[in-house]
């Protein structure tokens, strides 16, 4: 692309910009616009290129540059943008002036730095009149940011932009972006990689194989991570959900499963039990999330066919679910607490569950090592696991986060944090507890009138 930039004396000299095919879809006007992907993709590069064309092509533009957070301007753009004005030799002479916590542009326009984090309702008014505003790190941007920022950036053929490498499935960004997961339902464009989401959104994915100005050093980088790092490497590189957390303490066994193929589509035995392995929750906004792993154990394999989590919701709401999907017959394995009365309504899931035409068993209490044991059982069943990713995928996100809680200063694993991820790592802790591997029969060899036989 090319801008003009003025000079002092009102000449004009031409610049060029090289753009990389894969962003040429985000040149044209649009209300938002969006790159996500991995490392090395280029999607940081661009914008603030875009950044610098726009305020040059519009004396006076008013640009802002977001984050969630941003404790300093060391965690800004403002060195990427500065950088590219060297890079087109562009000064004061052609009306641009580097401050330090802001860049004048050209016909008394501004480029600011800000953290979303730090504004309100009423604090964000100051930012109306912008007509740019380029979302950086987007994934870490909160429902709450979004929603002031969108109405504020407001004029006349103004635009937003965000670049993110995705997290989750449910962050706001991708939500808004990419309906939550993809690009299925997004109408994807002929392969050229774009993705439409709300009505004025042009939204592209990239990676490193689309970045003309790949280097050797970042291909260094990229292997040593494929090497080191295997289970962040989709993540880090190639823009996929982070599936698994560093450190999690089921992150090498899920790396195997998916390399082994583990984790694709796996099928119910009609003739083998079916069991819904519970976590409970409660009802309310605040309460845990109630999880349900429905499974078979089909010989020595274990086969996790179906997920469900719910927050605050009565018990007729996870029976209705159990009903509609086909597990009316099995059989509800609950923890301990399953037995429990309810402390208003005197009764017991075990119970309710029984009532409701449901075989039900209740796992023993397992004392205070229980949380320990279901870790231990389940490192050492992984490898004969089996996930139905299509049903199972935010559970298995789930194992993937569920980590220790540590004393970084002094490198001590204090146990599972209890967060998003343990009520479903609880569950299926519950159930590599209480299989049982199936008998085997043993032979041994006799010998009779010089023949040898076997018998049991």
């Amino acid at each position: 692309m090319e801008m003009e930039a003025a000079t002092a004396d009102k000449q004009i000299k031409k610049v060029t910009f090289r753009t990389a095919p894969i962003f040429e879809p985000l040149l044209v006007p649009a209300r938002y616009k969006g790159a996500w992907g991995g490392r090395g993709s280029g999607k940081s590069h661009f914008f603030a290129s875009l950044m610098v064309e726009h305020s040059a092509d519009n004396p006076g533009m008013l640009g802002l540059c977001v984050r969630e957070i941003q404790r300093t301007l060391k965690e800004s753009a403002k060195r990427l943008i500065e950088m590219k004005l060297l890079q087109l030799g562009l000064g004061e002479a052609d009306g641009y002036r580097v401050y330090e916590d802001r860049i004048q542009t050209r016909g008394d326009g501004l480029i600011i730095f800000v953290g979303m984090q730090d504004h309100t309702a009423e604090s964000i008014k100051s930012l109306e009149g912008y007509s740019r505003a380029w979302v950086e790190e987007a994934q870490t941007f909160s429902q709450k940011s979004l929603d002031l920022l969108r109405p504020t950036i407001r004029s006349q053929g103004s635009e937003i932009w965000f670049s993110w490498n995705p997290t989750r499935r449910t962050d706001p960004i991708d939500a808004f972006l990419r309906s939550g997961g993809g690009s299925e339902g997004m109408g994807e464009d002929g392969g050229t990689g774009v993705l439409r989401g709300p009505t004025g959104a042009v939204v592209v994915r990239t990676s490193w194989r689309d970045n003309p100005w790949w280097n050797k050093t970042l291909e260094q980088e990229r292997l040593d991570c494929l090497r080191d790092q295997p289970e962040s490497y989709d993540h880090i590189w190639e823009g996929d959900y982070a599936k698994i957390t560093a450190g999690a303490y089921y992150a090498q066994a899920l790396t195997i499963a998916r390399g082994s193929g583990r984790i694709s589509h796996v099928y119910a035995d009609p003739l083998m039990v079916t069991r819904a392995f519970w976590d409970i929750g409660g009802t309310g906004a605040r309460a845990d999330h109630t999880v349900i792993w429905i499974a078979q154990f089909v010989g020595r394999e274990i086969r996790v066919l179906d997920y469900y989590e719910a927050q605050g919701q009565p018990l007729g709401t996870h029976v209705q679910w159990l009903r509609s999907h086909g597990y009316g017959n099995a059989l509800m394995v609950l923890p301990h607490d399953g037995a429990a009365h309810d402390k208003v309504h005197a009764v017991s899931f075990e119970s309710a569950l029984t009532q409701a035409d449901f075989e039900v068993q209740v796992v023993p209490n397992q004392g205070r090592a229980a949380a320990a044991a279901r870790i231990e059982a389940t490192r050492r069943l992984f490898p004969r696991i089996w996930f139905h990713q299509p049903a199972c995928e935010p559970g298995i996100d789930a194992l993937g986060n569920y980590h220790a809680k540590r004393d970084e200063h002094r490198m001590i694993d204090l146990g599972p944090d209890h967060d998003w991820s343990s009520h479903a790592a609880d569950a299926f802790g519950m159930m590599c507890t209480v299989y049982e591997e199936p008998m085997v029969k043993k032979y041994e060899r006799r010998t009779v009138d010089n023949r040898s036989w076997l018998s049991m």
